[in-house]
């Protein structure tokens, strides 16, 4: 491209960041993350990563994207050198490849379920024919390439057209619909009762994976990890304000884990099902819920069919990611469209093994979706900090550079971000040995 897309105003790029942000990270995952991870040891430990170190790290992956006007492999050899910030950032893309060919397929999966809920509703006669369209593999596979297809639509479309369009959207639709469930859900007679009696503190549960799960899901959930951030950060116009976008688009992101953990927690602890179901816990858990709920078919379908839209939007974030990576990542710019083919290619190749064994999803998430993420996002901090002058990468965050504030933060992401994460991820590899 001759002249880079920027985007159009600062709610466009708040409404595009929250939608890349929200996806399955915080309905999907989130939840069954919370269930699985000691609930409220989980929850307080993800609020104070969020804050703590995902904030200032996002603000650091979008001074890196709007200092450079490049993607992972352009932004990384600005401030590494060619020699070591290329291979980073095929490593970073090649990361998103891989994380995105399960995650359309888990798109593909609540596209059948939010189908079957509309046109058949969950009932316990009709519950087992739903898992066998579920376990179909040719099925979801199918599903998950039309999903491909349209995102590399939107993608094609350009960021004005395109992304920016469907995010206008689908973002406040998903906030409208998930309102109305948490209402729903604490209508029901005792679920916020034991929704609070969850919430108690357990200090027992504070171990090594439930702390590296929690920053993990702050990371994941944000779309940290020197990728997503960074190529939406090369749009950002030069007026727009880091640190207030930052701090709004995490609130947007915390306030849609709450609001889907606040509709399925009480619905599901009302009901007497299982929290702690992992990955699969929104298909298998949830059409039991659905099944059992007042008014469950309607809920169960709006519910459903918000979580697809902005599911569809980090789909979209992802391949934007690497077709705008790639294409601006070599000194002669590549075609874009050309581009756009090649990435749809080797999608469709590597959706295949995870439609058809979908137990490799939950492997690959904890690689890719955890260690990866966290990994790549202390890459792009270690870039800004020691790569760029001090100068350069405040004046791309603050408007006065000068004052307490901007030296606090420099500190901040020179020192001791870094020297966290990689505390936190050599203490969860240490844990995971010794077990």
């Amino acid at each position: 491209m001759s002249t880079r897309q920027l985007f159009s105003s600062r709610l466009a790029t708040i409404l595009t960041m929250v939608g890349v942000s929200v996806g399955l990270g915080n309905v999907w995952r989130f939840p069954y993350m919370m269930g699985r991870y000691g609930g409220s040891a989980f929850l307080f430990v993800y609020l104070a990563f969020t804050f703590l170190f995902a904030v200032p790290a996002m603000m650091a992956e979008w001074a890196l994207g709007r200092e450079t006007r490049k993607g992972p492999i352009g932004a990384f050899s600005a401030v590494m050198g060619s020699t070591l910030g290329k291979p980073i950032g095929f490593l970073l893309l090649f990361t998103v490849l891989v994380a995105n060919s399960y995650y359309l397929v888990v798109i593909a999966s609540v596209v059948y379920t939010t189908c079957f809920s509309v046109f058949y509703g969950f009932t316990s006669t009709s519950i087992p024919e739903f898992e066998v369209g579920l376990s179909n593999g040719r099925l979801q596979y199918v599903l998950a390439l039309g999903t491909l297809l349209a995102s590399l639509y939107v993608i094609y479309r350009g960021l004005n057209k395109g992304i920016e369009s469907v995010s206008k959207l689908f973002v406040p639709f998903f906030s409208f619909v998930m309102l109305y469930l948490v209402l729903s859900a604490f209508l029901l007679p005792g679920a916020s009762e034991k929704f609070v009696a969850f919430l108690k503190p357990n200090l027992g549960a504070m171990e090594a994976a439930t702390v590296f799960a929690a920053l993990g899901q702050a990371f994941f959930s944000l779309g940290l990890g020197g990728t997503f951030l960074l190529i939406y950060g090369s749009y950002l116009q030069r007026e727009q304000p880091i640190p207030k976008s930052a701090i709004a688009t995490a609130s947007g992101d915390v306030g849609a884990a709450l609001c889907a953990s606040l509709f399925i927690v009480p619905s599901i602890l009302f009901f007497g099902l299982d929290m702690t179901e992992g990955p699969t816990l929104i298909f298998s858990t949830l059409p039991k819920l659905f099944s059992v709920m007042p008014a469950g078919r309607w809920l169960g379908s709006g519910f459903l069919l918000a979580l697809v839209l902005v599911a569809f939007l980090s789909a979209i974030a992802a391949l934007e990611v690497l077709v705008g990576g790639i294409s601006d990542g070599f000194k002669t710019e590549i075609n874009r469209a050309k581009v756009i083919i090649t990435i749809g290619v080797l999608e469709t190749i590597l959706m295949l093994p995870n439609a058809l064994n979908p137990e490799f999803i939950g492997v690959l998430d904890l690689i890719f979706g955890s260690g990866m993420q966290v990994f790549g996002s202390a890459l792009a901090v270690i870039g800004v900090a020691w790569g760029l002058r001090e100068q350069r990468a405040l004046a791309q965050i603050f408007r006065d550079s000068n004052g307490i504030w901007p030296g606090m933060y420099f500190f901040w992401i020179r020192w001791v971000v870094p020297g966290a994460l990689l505390i936190i991820l050599i203490s969860y590899i240490y844990s995971s040995i010794s077990k």
